[in-house]
Parts: C-alpha cells; sequence; structure tokens
C-alpha cells in the first residue's frame, strides 16, 4: 500500500488537485452528502469537475479521519453557478484519486 500523501502548501495543493482533476484517470469519488448537496443546488457532477479543474486552495488543510491525509478546500465558479463561489471539500490520495466530501456556496 502507498504512503499518505502528506500536508500540501495552498499553492501545491492547488497544483495537484488541478492536475488530478484533469487527468484521464481520475478516480473520483463522492460521499453521499456531497451528492446530497449536488442536488440540493441544482448543480452536475460536471460542475464540481469544473470547480476541481480551475479552482483554487487558498487555506492550509485540516487532517482527514485518516493519518496523513489531509482536507482542502477548494473554491471556484462553474458554469451553472450563476455566478457564486463553490467551495468543495476534497481529499486527494496524492496520485489520482479526489475523495469528495461536500460542495457548498461559499458565501453561505
Amino acid at each position: 500500500m502507498a504512503a499518505a500523501p502528506g500536508e500540501w502548501s495552498p499553492a501545491d495543493a492547488t497544483k495537484r488537485i488541478n492536475a488530478c482533476a484533469k487527468d484521464r484517470l481520475l478516480d473520483l469519488s463522492l460521499t453521499v452528502h456531497a451528492e446530497q448537496r449536488l442536488t440540493e443546488r441544482d448543480l452536475l457532477t460536471a460542475d464540481l469537475l469544473h470547480v476541481l479543474k480551475t479552482g483554487f486552495v487558498y487555506e492550509k488543510p485540516e487532517p482527514s479521519t485518516q493519518d496523513g491525509y489531509f482536507k482542502y478546500c477548494i473554491e471556484g465558479k462553474s458554469p451553472n453557478s450563476g455566478n457564486r463561489l463553490l467551495r468543495a471539500v476534497v481529499v486527494p490520495d496524492g496520485r489520482t484519486e479526489l475523495k469528495v466530501l461536500t460542495i457548498m456556496w461559499r458565501d453561505e
């Protein structure tokens, strides 16, 4: 089993999450909570992917429940967000997997 990715700076996390989301081998998983939030906000998985591919991480991460993994908040707009900022909370594995914990409007 591969080692956990460790903690990244916001700039490095932005680059890594964007690159992972653009990778054709992306393994995207959403929690039930994240799926419910997409539905509540009339957003598509494509909107989430757009934020992951083009968004920015501005804050330091928080530790995840699994040792060595961290939760990052990535923010951006999507085609269906009505010019509102979205924030997704993701846990990257450092390779090609992104686990999305939730998605929300940034201004709420």
